[in-house]
């Protein structure tokens, strides 16, 4: 839920210190830090981090004597409500910042939120320093610290932010208790049968909403609470009725709908009167109103009867769950309430969306921040949840989706008599495998599975193999129904809160436990589409996959049906299944998708070894060792290389199969730095394919594998004579994945040189071919030679871009040898700071 609430603030001084939080903050989020303004003043949205939501904002030191640090701080504090407050900033005497106030911190570290978190920190790290600031505005100053000669000061600052950053990612920020329980709400003033209601955490953007939507001035009747089972509606409609003023209203009235209730023991019948319909519901009201004889008269006249007793009050009217009611007495209810009295209004809250004249909110899972102080909550009656580690209640919170009323479940299953769940992994384990009596997922979804018709069965049977949005156009396809069949089938699902959906109503989702629930109740409706989707997979690997580099945005553009279908191939015939492999392989490996075609190796390979694939399961090896060999991993190539042996030998496969494995072995030799055992196996590799055929497109990657031997050991010679070889051999049988990759080496040879002009020349030549392979690895490596070219020239400004782009390419693919070249790189072409000298 994105608000304009962070839960931590953090001011800066300078435009370095600035420069140096976004740097660090953006990097972590990997997107770009988003400038909102408000209160006239502008804030950096950094993203969350570990589930905390940061914001930045400079202050302008002036020379009138006015503290701006304080006055930001305090701005900020009225204006965003966050959480902690964190200057960063660069202890430096050099610096002309205004005396702060660091007398002895004398409050408790729980009164300013995070000190604690921070401070327990600063003791494990020696560039860095934290103090309270205390005034009549309290916040936390983070310095970085150098006490060396060549003060590098954004670098400084960066310390500091990387410091906080850190402590958040170890220490997840949770507001305090007492700034997110249920305060005692204002209903002894007026008469009320709203439940009590012990704590509430979270949803300030909601209950704004909802304050907005039954004040006197609004024109609606009041708002419609609408989500998913168990997500919280009940609870945010009573704290809404609470937190009404009483000046507002002079009654709260509560009824519900509900007939069923989930307990930890299972699902439990409502025992007091629940209801049935329309005309029961009014007369529950009258009776709150104290009407007892309203069932008396005509049923034609009851609603102006009751309407008649609200003309001479100001009721709030909250009424539960009213998708239990039917059709169309949930229909006579929204005409009675859009007739409502002058000064009365309604809160409703229902699984079902419908078109009222009424504000309509969808409730969706809670905050992490709010769902752990709910965790806290619960662990005072629950030992075994009081003992859960941060990381424990973190992955509670995932599990159950952030969805309160299955959080609270799983929880309750920790120490209960009759429950074997003595951890958190066990509970959450107990919810994926539920039994009949005593599923949650069967309270919250099972008197739905009789209401779809077979449009929507057959789209949330789609839904339920992808694990982000999905367009319509593919929903459609593989749930077997025309365009708008579909659209209209899935907008339903939307208004009964089973599937969320982008603004535009063009992508749809399933949550994940919804999925697993009708995966089990409906399976053979899943089935079908599931075979559908693996069928379209193959056709698209098969057509588009391979060499065929110009259909690859085909491919990148399908993706999320290729990793949808992996499940069903492997469910599938294993020839099927292997081909897919091997057509994929080299978009996967151009498209940076590295741990995905690591896992789907692996896994074809355990596939094919169950029926013998000796030959397929060999292949599957070798590229699984290929991703370690990108990943700069010597011993994992050098395991998968022997597995690929192995595998090759047992099947009597031919040379082709064995020069690849001997390949793979040099490359792990080599990423050993034993370059003697490296070039013997590149030697064996290149007699094995000599040997069936001496014009193989294999030959000059061996080649290529051999110069790269000579470059790390400084024979750059020798280094460009293969590569010159290799790529003469390309260019004449026009394999252009090598010709990219042969002139990018060229380059980095070059660059070993000190031959900059030339350097760039080949990297700009190999980095054109490498765009039009879509081969990110070669991309940023080739981006990085032209920027370090550029800045050996005295030129880093104009190699910066360069730089920005091959890092983060480079960063992007993860683990691999060539990242931390490309962070020096950036680092070579970035502006330095102009150096202050000391006071």
């Amino acid at each position: 839920m994105q608000t304009d609430t962070p839960d931590v603030l953090l001011v800066t001084d300078t435009k370095i210190e600035s420069q140096a939080v976004l740097g660090v903050f953006q990097d972590a989020a990997r997107e770009k830090a988003k400038p909102i303004e408000i209160g006239h003043r502008t804030y950096f949205d950094l993203g969350a981090h570990n589930g905390a939501r940061v914001f930045l904002t400079q202050s302008e030191l002036d020379s009138d004597g006015e503290d701006a640090t304080k006055q930001t701080v305090k701005r900020g504090i009225e204006t965003l409500k966050p959480g902690a407050v964190i200057q960063v900033a660069i202890a430096s005497p050099a610096v002309n910042r205004k005396a702060v106030d660091r007398k002895p911190f004398e409050k408790s570290s729980s009164s300013l939120p995070f000190f604690s978190d921070l401070k327990s920190a600063e003791s494990q790290s020696s560039d860095v320093q934290v103090h309270p600031v205390i005034s009549d505005v309290d916040w936390i100053l983070v310095e970085g610290i150098d006490d060396s000669a060549n003060r590098n000061l954004r670098s400084i600052a960066a310390n500091a932010a990387s410091f906080i950053l850190r402590t958040l990612q170890s220490a997840p920020f949770v507001r305090s208790a007492a700034a997110t329980e249920a305060s005692p709400p204002p209903d002894s003033e007026v008469p009320s049968s709203l439940p009590k209601q012990p704590f509430f955490f979270g949803r300030e953007k909601e209950l704004a909403i909802i304050a907005d939507a039954i004040s006197p001035e609004s024109r609606t009747w009041g708002v419609l609470i609408d989500g998913p089972g168990g997500i919280g509606k009940t609870s945010l409609a009573v704290r809404a009725g609470h937190l009404a003023p009483a000046s507002h209203f002079s009654r709260k009235i509560f009824l519900s709908a509900k007939i069923r209730e989930l307990t930890s023991q299972g699902e439990q019948p409502r025992t007091d009167f629940v209801p049935p319909n329309y005309l029961a519901l009014l007369s529950e009201l009258a009776r709150e109103l104290g009407n007892k004889d309203l069932a008396k008269l005509p049923e034609n006249q009851r609603a102006d009867s009751v309407r008649r007793t609200l003309a001479s009050e100001r009721a709030l009217i909250v009424i539960d769950n009213l998708e239990t009611l039917p059709d169309a007495d949930r229909q006579l209810l929204y005409q009675f309430l859009g007739r409502l009295p002058s000064g009365c209004k309604a809160i409703v809250t229902s699984r079902r969306r419908s078109d009222l004249d009424a504000r309509v909110i969808r409730v969706d899972r809670l905050d992490l921040r709010d769902a752990l102080s709910l965790i806290d909550q619960l662990a005072k009656s629950n030992r075994a949840l009081a003992a859960a580690t941060m990381q424990e209640r973190q992955m509670l919170y995932e599990f159950t989706g952030g969805n309160p009323l299955l959080l609270g479940w799983t929880a309750g299953q920790l120490g209960r008599r009759g429950s074997q769940c003595r951890t958190v992994a066990g509970a959450c384990m107990f919810l994926k495998n539920a039994p009949a009596d005593n599923d949650p997922l069967e309270y919250i979804f099972g008197d739905l599975l009789d209401t779809f018709t077979p449009s929507e069965t057959a789209v949330l049977a789609v839904l339920t193999n992808f694990s982000s949005p999905v367009a319509v156009k593919w929903i459609a396809e593989f749930a077997g129904l025309a365009l708008q069949q579909a659209q209209v089938a899935l907008e339903d699902l939307v208004d009964r809160a089973l599937i969320a959906a982008d603004p535009a109503a063009q992508t749809f989702y399933l949550p994940p436990l919804a999925a697993k629930f009708l995966g089990a109740k409906r399976p053979e409706a899943v089935a079908q589409t599931g075979e559908r989707l693996a069928d379209r997979a193959s056709a698209l690997a098969r057509e588009d996959g391979y060499r065929k580099y110009e259909l690859f945005p085909v491919l990148e553009a399908e993706w999320p049906v290729l990793a949808a279908a992996i499940p069903w191939l492997f469910r599938g015939e294993n020839t099927r299944l292997q081909s897919f492999c091997g057509a994929l392989k080299v978009f996967l490996d151009f498209s940076g998708r590295w741990d995905e075609l690591q896992r789907l190796s692996l896994q074809a390979e355990a596939a094919a070894l169950a029926v013998n694939d000796l030959r397929n399961a060999g292949w599957r090896a070798f590229s699984a060792g290929w991703v370690s060999a990108l990943r700069g991993q010597a011993g994992e190539t050098l395991l998968s290389a022997d597995r690929a042996t192995a595998h090759w030998r047992n099947a009597d496969a031919g040379p082709r199969e064995l020069s690849n494995a001997s390949r793979l072995r040099g490359i792990g030799y080599g990423l050993e730095r034993n370059s003697k055992a490296a070039i013997i196996a590149y030697q064996e590799a290149l007699a094995l394919i000599r040997e069936v055929d001496p014009e193989s497109d294999d030959i000059p990657f061996i080649l290529n594998d051999l110069a790269n031997i000579d470059l790390n050991s400084s024979d750059y010679d020798g280094a460009e004579a293969k590569y010159r070889e290799a790529l003469q051999i390309a260019a004449q049988t026009e394999n252009r994945e090598g010709i990219a990759l042969y002139t990018g080496n060229l380059a980095n040879l070059e660059l070993c040189r000190g031959n900059w002009p030339l350097a760039e020349e080949f990297a700009r030549q190999a980095l054109t071919l490498a765009e039009a392979l879509g081969r990110q690895e070669l991309i940023g490596s080739d981006c990085c030679v032209i920027a370090q070219s550029l800045a050996r020239r005295g030129r880093p400004a104009e190699g910066l871009p360069h730089a920005m782009r091959g890092a983060a390419i480079l960063t992007r693919l993860g683990q691999n040898p060539k990242s931390a070249y490309a962070q020096a790189v950036l680092k070579e072409c970035e502006p330095k700071p102009a150096s202050i000298p000391n006071a």
